[in-house]
């Protein structure tokens, strides 16, 4: 959208859009350079929906992932600054959900037994697929890179591009605490997981732990 799009210091300018074709998209600048304003948190998400709105759920949740690129390694505190070279290799060091590690462990998600969730989840990269998935459940229905007209049922994990999105959703059916992931798990150790409460009563016809007392 250049020169539409560059402003200088002390410039304001402006634009309007018409959103023409529905789904979830992730949005970033298109100034130099792009790669390191991601890197640096200068992106989101926006939910284009059809006329006359998607199906009603009960929970909806948004959630991005992204990637940092620290000098300092995993878990050094204080200030931590932009390494452009692990950038340009590929290798972040962070890898989280919403901006930062623990967002999602800090501040869970919750919902309760019988409710279905609906989930936007984008996945920023600069370079990483995603894998996204939820331990404990299956997606009834997952809107393929998130197009509204490319849906699939019944799936486990859904991948999701660098710069790309995907909707999911499920019904919790048993109480607990379930676990977000990029299923390429060792990530988590990067911060690539969040949690989902699900409070209400058990249903042993569908989970049943089988804990025995030896006592």
């Amino acid at each position: 959208l250049s020169p539409v799009g560059e402003i200088k210091p002390g410039e304001t300018k402006s634009f309007e859009f018409k959103a023409l074709i529905p789904g979830l998209y992730v949005y970033h600048c298109a100034s130099p350079n792009v790669p390191t304003h991601i890197a640096n948190g200068l992106y989101g998400m926006i939910l284009v929906e059809p006329s006359g709105g998607l199906s009603k759920v009960d929970k909806e949740f948004y959630i991005v992932q992204g990637e940092l690129y620290t000098k300092g390694e995993i878990g050094e505190k204080g200030f931590q600054e932009f390494d452009p070279q692990k950038m340009i290799n590929e290798k972040p060091e962070y890898i989280v959900f919403n901006g930062r590690t623990g967002a999602l462990a800090d501040h869970a998600l919750t919902t309760n037994v019988g409710d279905k969730v609906r989930i936007y989840f984008g996945n920023m990269g600069n370079t990483k697929i995603s894998s996204f998935h939820v331990i404990g459940a299956i997606f009834d229905k997952v809107y393929l890179e998130g197009s509204l007209k490319n849906i699939s049922t019944g799936v486990q994990t859904t991948l999701v591009p660098a710069g790309g999105t995907t909707i999911v959703e499920f019904t919790v059916r048993v109480p607990g605490t379930f676990v977000l992931v990029d299923h390429a798990l060792a990530r988590i150790e990067r911060g690539a997981w969040g949690l989902l409460k699900v409070e209400g009563d058990d249903k042993p016809n569908i989970f049943n732990p089988l804990i025995k007392n030896n006592k």
